[in-house]
């Protein structure tokens, strides 16, 4: 081999090494990066040149595109149940546990044992303002419920317009890097860095959707969801919806009094279990406002019934005329039954016997309808109260509707029912948090390992010191021709 030759394949030798350990330190400092592909150098014999050496092929970034998938798909069921966990978890605290003071339990208890002692002596007020007042804390307390519920409808439905907000705007990326990626592997360029970003944008809609990608050449994919809708094909597609800026317990989708999800124009179904959108943080919001909470709110609303019920008895304070209020009202007024949506948001003590309204006390005696007081010492009514409260009454509504309950029984259930709903959902957080830390432990297996780099880096290095020998030797040959001549 002439020394021309030598020093070229020398050269490509140095040139080689230095664009390996450029590849191999890109990988140890992108080790925690999110979206970042393991890359390798590709290299090859120079043939045709007369004199050799060696040439970049090319940089291969690996991905193991189905174990990707896999882990979008455990993410974006982790978010489902994340975000189904959190509205249990919320109503369980609006609500209460039978072990808190201020649960809708023992606001019932207080409300009971209050009766108890107003009738032990009924001329004393301030026992029978104690029954008024925790009459109206009760009343409080279910309305505080029924407003957290419609709270968390409102919070779902701002987070679906921004949620909508966003992925339209990664899907647009997705597009625009689709080209570029293109672009670059036609020119003969490394798009490595892009497809990082492209799957870290990717990533980021799949929490909000289950998505299947597809690979359509030159560097291209497609992107719709397991049920089937088009994000990505070429264009991308838009979805639309309308944020609704105040939510109260009778709007509802199917009353067409809320928004849907429309892709491209087309309205879609937002079903959790079959919709083309299943699967994920978007279909878990809609949920969430359309099902899970107009669920609890109507639950909420039996007990309401319920209590005002109770009260409301026509053989229960004859003092009272056909169609007044009981001691507990709807607004107010006595009770319809055809109206019973959002009771539990209207309920309010009777006025007849607030004072902080211009009532009196001594009504829960004597009788709402009563003009004048009564005998001081007469505990009929108030001890008919409190039998009212734990009598077992046929349920009006709701899961238990035609079953029979006391009013405490009937909060004891509700209370259950929302807890057991809580663990339910948690269990189901616990499994899907658990089945995606396992696979994103897989994926990352798969990435950059650092102990392996560090040995490419020494091999490297080795060869890039070897090529410098050579070229050291050429230069001293080189060096002892030209003092010969």
């Amino acid at each position: 081999m002439s020394l021309s030759g030598a020093l070229s394949n020398a050269i490509t030798g140095l040139n080689a090494a230095s664009r390996s350990a450029q590849v191999v330190s890109s990988n140890l400092s992108n080790i925690m990066t999110e979206g970042y592909g393991r890359r390798e150098i590709e290299l090859g014999a120079r043939y045709g040149t007369g004199s050799g050496g060696v040439q970049l092929v090319g940089i291969t970034r690996h991905e193991n595109t189905a174990m990707i998938a896999e882990l979008r798909s455990a993410n974006s069921e982790m978010s489902y149940n994340d975000t189904l966990t959190g509205f249990h978890s919320r109503l369980e605290g609006l609500v209460g546990t039978p072990d808190n003071a201020s649960s809708l339990s023992a606001r019932l208890a207080d409300l009971e044992a209050s009766f108890v002692a107003a009738a032990s002596r009924p001329d004393l007020s301030v026992r029978l303002d104690e029954v008024v007042h925790n009459t109206a804390v009760v009343a409080r307390s279910v309305g505080e419920v029924s407003d957290g519920i419609q709270n968390m409808r409102q919070e779902a439905d701002r987070s679906i317009g921004q949620a909508v907000d966003q992925i339209n705007t990664q899907l647009e990326q997705v597009k625009e890097l689709n080209a570029e990626i293109a672009r670059n592997e036609n020119s003969g360029l490394d798009a490595s860095g892009l497809k990082d970003q492209r799957q870290v944008l990717i990533d980021g809609v799949a929490e909000w959707m289950p998505l299947r990608e597809v690979d359509r050449g030159q560097g291209r994919v497609a992107l719709y969801t397991v049920g089937g809708a088009q994000l990505v094909d070429g264009p991308a597609s838009e979805l639309s919806f309308t944020t609704t800026n105040t939510i109260v317990p009778h709007m509802t989708l199917e009353a067409g009094l809320l928004s849907g999800l429309s892709i491209n124009g087309v309205e879609v179904p937002v079903d959790p279990e079959a919709g083309p959108l299943r699967g994920g943080k978007l279909t878990a919001l809609f949920k969430l406002r359309d099902t899970e909470a107009v669920n609890a709110q109507t639950e909420l609303d039996a007990v309401a019934r319920d209590l005002v019920e109770r009260f409301q008895d026509a053989t229960l304070d004859i003092t009272r005329a056909p169609g007044d209020a009981g001691l507990l009202t709807d607004g107010g007024g006595a009770f319809d039954p055809l109206n019973e949506v959002g009771l539990s948001g209207r309920l309010e003590v009777n006025a007849l016997v607030d004072s902080a309204q211009g009532g009196a006390s001594w009504r829960l005696r004597d009788g709402l309808g009563a003009a004048t007081l009564g005998v001081a010492g007469n505990s009929g009514l108030i001890q008919d109260y409190y039998d009212a409260l734990g009598a077992g009454r046929s349920i009006g509504s709701g899961k238990f509707a035609g079953e029979t309950r006391s009013a405490s029984q009937l909060g004891a259930n509700l209370t259950s029912d929302i807890g057991i709903n809580r663990l339910e959902s948690e269990r189901e957080l616990t499994y899907s948090t658990t089945r995606a830390s396992e696979i994103e432990a897989m994926v990352l297996a798969e990435g950059v390992d650092s102990d392996q780099e560090m040995q490419k880096l020494m091999m490297i290095e080795q060869a890039y010191a070897a090529n410098a020998q050579m070229l050291q030797t050429i230069d001293e040959m080189m060096d002892t021709l030209m003092r010969a001549i």
